[in-house]
């Protein structure tokens, strides 16, 4: 930064502050725009608290919103879980791609997801897993052969109980003390205690990771890019 460039704001972790507004979908506007939903910062104390946040914005179709908060969830979730979550994320991102008139975003997302969440039941974790993964296969098909139009979002995929998070991996139901917000993905932090960790090391995901082949080459550009690859 030179002497003639102001200092950027930054919170109170010394994270810089985004300072022009977004829309909905994430995408940069100008400043003092009026008039249009904006995304909101959502900050929250608990993995629950996100996972609950994030199926609220979910069903509000505030799609970008609740992948940032699911993020969350899927960083606290041990390795067995990572996919499950990854997945639900995924879909959200898709929806995103939609909202941004980005069908080949969106055909890659879904087909993503169903893919993750073969691995799972039809139900666990308080996930319909099943009917999500077909639905997701469903749309993905669709748009590839029909394009957007018409394309409508299921609700958040939460059983009739409600979904729900555990850092253990062989729980049978809900923890009964809040787990924090990590830092990082824990599931990373457990694959790098291994004693083989450094030949088996994944790439740490960042909000920029294998983006480019999520967008449509022809598309106008997106600003800040939704996570879930």
């Amino acid at each position: 930064m030179t002497a003639s460039e102001p200092a950027r704001d930054r919170r109170d972790d010394g994270r810089p502050e985004q300072a022009r507004p977004r829309d909905r979908t994430g995408r940069p506007l100008p400043h003092g725009t009026t008039g249009i939903p904006l995304t909101e910062e959502h900050e929250p104390a608990t993995v629950e608290e996100a996972l609950e946040l994030g199926a609220a914005l979910w069903d509000e179709q505030r799609f970008f919103e609740a992948h940032e908060c699911l993020e969350a969830v899927w960083h606290a979730a041990p390795e067995e879980d990572r996919d499950l979550w990854q997945g639900v994320i995924q879909v959200a991102v898709a929806a995103v791609h939609v909202q941004r008139d980005n069908p080949h975003g969106a055909v890659t997302l879904l087909e993503r997801a169903a893919s993750r969440l073969d691995a799972y039941p039809d139900l666990h974790r308080g996930i319909e897993v099943g009917p999500l993964r077909r639905e997701a296969r469903a749309r993905a098909a669709r748009i590839a052969e029909h394009g957007l139009d018409g394309v409508t979002h299921p609700a958040f995929p939460a059983a009739p109980g409600g979904a729900w998070f555990t850092p253990d991996p062989a729980a049978l139901e809900p923890p009964t003390t809040p787990t924090p917000v990590p830092d990082g993905p824990a599931w990373l932090t457990a694959l790098e205690r291994r004693p083989d960790a450094r030949a088996r090391r994944p790439q740490r995901r960042t909000a920029q990771t294998d983006q480019t082949d999520q967008n449509d080459p022809g598309a106008p550009p997106t600003g800040r890019e939704p996570r879930g690859d």
